[in-house]
């Protein structure tokens, strides 16, 4: 990794990063194939930033934090990609006939004089940390480099494949730490991983049908050997920021088939914690059905997306499935004659035959900047990944008043209140009760296993809670999951919606107007027929689909 190892060792003990007590101690705990430096650094003694910091103060060379640059990539174009990777170098800028170039080892002094002959230009060497310089080899040489060149960067930047277990038995333990991870993950059908630093452990959870479930545990000596090597994956998180959250996103392969997981990593007290959202794109292809409906709020919602204007909200806390709602809306009225226009806070799947724009504040651009432009495209529907302000609500409902269908979401408890979440944020009462056509509050509950359900009876307190009836009870088919292998023992495999249907009529068009309350909204849609979540998820447990315990845990009690 350096050439001069002892004298580093030497420079680092002047800089009173470790002492020769520390050195001793290493020499007896590391693994026999590493180094002391690599000790040093394996055992959190020491940061390769430290160390690059030292390396620029006794050479008179600058060090350079290449995770805060905006490199321009072709730069790199000055230097082939296998010098980059022999002499351990990346160029970062150019200017006035000069080529500034970033090294891990200033002292390999033959590797400079090669890069200068190398080089047409004159090169202005600064000092870089090994895994900030090796992150931009592999954000720049990727596509140019062999197997065996990306393993020198990093052993673990190779796609990883199941049908090869995730590497051989060379594979560093950290690797396939992280391949069991991911691989367990996707066997359990966990829409989450969470990787969290605990002050004795490294804690590993999975969210599986929205409940959280230790599953492992590992020495918090480990954590961020496993951070670096999740940013690794990403091929554009920074290694060396470990100050600021950063997000990502991982590809890789298991059983054949594609995993797309989302990455967040954010600095705690304890180290970075990570949490991994696996995009299930098998949710891309629901149909209304799949989502929970029965057939009577099928067919209403049915006829609700297939209306020519007007705007449709789905609203709910987040991880209420509003999303996957929202994407099997467009896929059941995406046909060839409809220009469909999403605007998307981050793009989570990518939906064939529609166009879909990312917001990136940063650059300017925002949900209310996208849609002005976007109108201009001329689409028949439009979907609003959710609408957070005025700006963005005012630009939805004239869209909606001038021929467009648009969908979005809002956060609300119930879908009565979602007239009084929007004029919260400054629409005005009348043009809520043109523009929308219907509010719908959702919720997700587990799906009794089918492999383990069986009839029971419900408790005192369950029946009471869900104000249920003889008549209610007399013929219902209440069931319970005793716990199997298809479902880990929970009694429980798969989610479904409750849904909260709240169509704007001409009646409730007045009530809006007229500035009735949301309890008076509420009350008055229930009179006309709205069934609430409660009520809803009710018609579910008395179908045998989930149990009392989980819609007394996600909904509201009616008055």
């Amino acid at each position: 990794m350096y050439s001069n190892e002892p004298y580093l060792l030497e420079l680092l003990q002047e800089a009173s990063l470790v002492d020769a007590a520390a050195l001793e101690d290493v020499k007896h705990k590391k693994k026999s194939q590493e180094s002391t430096l690599e000790g040093l650094i394996s055992l959190n003694l020491v940061n390769d930033e430290s160390i690059a910091e030292v390396l620029a103060t006794n050479t008179g060379m600058e060090y350079v934090d290449l995770g805060k640059l905006e490199i321009d990539p072709s730069v790199a174009s000055h230097v082939p990609a296998d010098s980059a990777v022999r002499f351990g170098i990346v160029p970062i800028a150019e200017g006035g006939g000069t080529l500034v170039v970033a090294v891990i080892d200033p002292l390999d002094f033959d590797s400079l004089d090669s890069v200068r002959h190398v080089l047409s230009v004159e090169p202005e060497f600064v000092v870089a940390s090994v895994s900030a310089v090796r992150q931009r080899q592999l954000d720049f040489y990727r596509a140019d480099l062999d197997e065996d060149q990306i393993k020198k960067i990093d052993p673990n930047a190779v796609v990883m494949d199941a049908a090869d277990g995730g590497g051989d038995g060379g594979d560093a333990p950290i690797i396939k730490m992280v391949y069991q991870i991911l691989q367990e993950a996707y066997q359990n059908r966990a829409s989450d991983i969470h990787i969290e630093p605990m002050e004795e452990e490294m804690r590993v959870r999975y969210r599986i049908d929205g409940a959280l479930h230790k599953v492992q545990s590992h020495p918090s000596r480990l954590l961020q050997s496993v951070v670096s090597r999740v940013k690794i994956m990403t091929g554009t998180m920074a290694i060396s920021e470990k100050r600021l959250p950063q997000d990502g996103r991982i590809q890789a392969k298991f059983g054949g088939g594609d995993l797309d997981l989302r990455v967040s990593t954010v600095p705690t007290t304890a180290g970075e914690s990570i949490v991994m959202r696996i995009l299930d794109k098998s949710s891309l292809t629901l149909g209304l059905p799949q989502l929970g409906f029965f057939s009577d709020d099928q067919a209403t919602f049915d006829e609700l997306i297939r209306l020519p204007d007007g705007i449709i909200l789905v609203t709910g806390p987040t991880g209420s499935g509003k999303t996957t709602t929202l994407y099997a809306c467009l896929n059941a009225i995406n046909k060839p004659d409809r220009k469909i226009i999403t605007v998307e806070d981050p793009v989570e799947y990518l939906l064939s035959g529609i166009n879909q724009v990312q917001v990136k504040e940063s650059i300017g651009m925002t949900f209310a900047a996208a849609l002005r432009a976007i109108l201009r495209q001329a689409p028949n529907i439009i979907m609003i990944g959710e609408i957070r302000d005025l700006e963005t609500a005012s630009i939805a409902i004239n869209a909606s008043l001038t021929g467009h269908l648009v969908f979005s979401t809002l956060h609300t408890n119930d879908a009565p209140s979602a007239v009084a979440r929007l004029a919260d944020i400054g629409v005005k009462k009348f043009l809520i009760a043109s523009a929308v056509r219907s509010m719908m509050a959702q919720r997700l509950v587990r799906n009794i296993c089918k492999d383990c359900g069986e009839p029971t009876e419900l408790t005192e307190k369950e029946i009471r809670g869900l104000r249920l009836t003889a008549d209610q009870l007399s013929g219902a088919e209440i069931k319970h999951g005793v716990g199997c292998r298809t479902c880990r023992m929970t009694g429980y495999k798969g989610r479904m919606g409750l849904f909260e249907i709240f169509n704007i009529t001409e009646e409730v068009r007045l009530l809006i107007n007229g500035d009735e309350s949301s309890s008076g909204l509420r009350k008055r849609a229930r009179e006309l027929g709205m069934r609430t979540l409660r009520e809803d998820g009710v018609r579910k447990v008395l179908s045998g689909k989930t149990t009392a315990s989980e819609v007394i845990r996600v909904t509201m009690a009616d008055d």
